[in-house]
């Protein structure tokens, strides 16, 4: 008799946009569709130990109900190592899910973090799920680094924003992956198109509301706007992380191909809109159906026959 194939996913960074991915998982789920192996980087690690906890409906639930003010108030500020904590985060992930370890969950589950000492890429396999994830989001300069096992741990995009590398050693015969970045580059322009469309909320003060907290309100709106010759000092910086996340994920994809690429158009999502869940699960659904042909015949290759 054949083995049935292992289908791993794996979940890419991408701060707000990440929670396109729940509506990946649960358009999968609904086409059939389940991964036995879940693998994730940065906003994928999150979303991927929700759903291998089985609380990928909780977690949907809970993110879009999620308004900037809440996002906001889990901001406690702090000045050495990166701006955010994380405390309030993670006291708010140990009080509504329950985690009694990576070994423990109903399907594999892994995320990559990276070494601040050394830049190596660090697989997280065992140990508490909350831990786990913390590291792996911990974007430098914004979310402080975790200490574990002696050493300094930070966001999993700087080396591998794809993990499908993780999910083949893993065990996985057949990948799914979810690339979050492939459209950031050229952002600006585009958001700006799209900046008068119904679909856009108000609220991109998330990121001026945080600075407030930091007494830097005045000054950030007293920055260019961006939208004559002279982009912001904040698009700048945003810019230019999101060049290196692109480039880094083509690099890495390049040399550890998935078997499928599920892309989700976010480029009007910016980092910190985590208040816009709706929108994103949405196009992560819509991502799904849009490579459902190609899933279909990768997982049943004589099903096209």
């Amino acid at each position: 008799m054949t083995r049935k194939p292992r289908i791993g996913i794996a979940l890419g960074s991408g701060s707000a946009r990440g929670w396109s991915q729940i509506g990946v998982i649960r358009a999968l789920e609904q086409a059939g569709i389940s991964p036995d192996i879940v693998c994730g980087t940065s906003i994928g690690a999150l979303v991927g130990a929700a759903y291998a906890a089985g609380e990928i409906e909780r977690l949907h639930d809970w993110v879009k109900g999620l308004k900037w003010q809440a996002v906001v108030g889990m901001v406690d500020l702090k000045m050495n190592g990166g701006l955010i904590e994380g405390g309030k985060l993670v006291d708010f992930f140990r009080a509504h899910f329950r985690d009694e370890g990576i070994a423990r969950l109903p399907k594999a589950f892994g995320c990559v973090a990276t070494e601040l000492a050394s830049g190596r890429e660090i697989w997280l396999r065992e140990g508490p799920v909350i831990d786990a994830v913390r590291a792996s989001i911990a974007l430098p300069g914004l979310f402080t680094p975790v200490e574990r096992d002696g050493r300094l741990l930070v966001d999993g995009g700087l080396v591998n924003p794809v993990p499908v590398s993780l999910c083949r050693a893993m065990g996985a015969d057949i990948v799914i992956a979810v690339d979050l970045n492939w459209d950031l580059i050229g952002r600006r322009h585009r958001a700006e198109e799209e900046a008068n469309s119904p679909q856009r909320e108000e609220g991109g003060g998330v990121f001026a509301s945080m600075l407030a907290k930091l007494q830097l309100g005045r000054r950030v709106g007293e920055l260019p706007t961006g939208r004559g010759d002279a982009p912001s000092l904040l698009e700048v910086l945003t810019t230019s992380l999101n060049i290196m996340q692109v480039r880094i994920t083509q690099s890495r994809l390049a040399g550890e191909p998935a078997d499928v690429m599920v892309r989700p158009r976010l480029a009007g999502i910016a980092a910190m809109d985590y208040h816009r869940a709706e929108l994103a699960i949405a196009e992560g659904e819509r991502a799904v159906r849009r490579a459902l042909p190609l899933i279909t015949e990768v997982l049943d290759p004589g099903s096209s026959a």
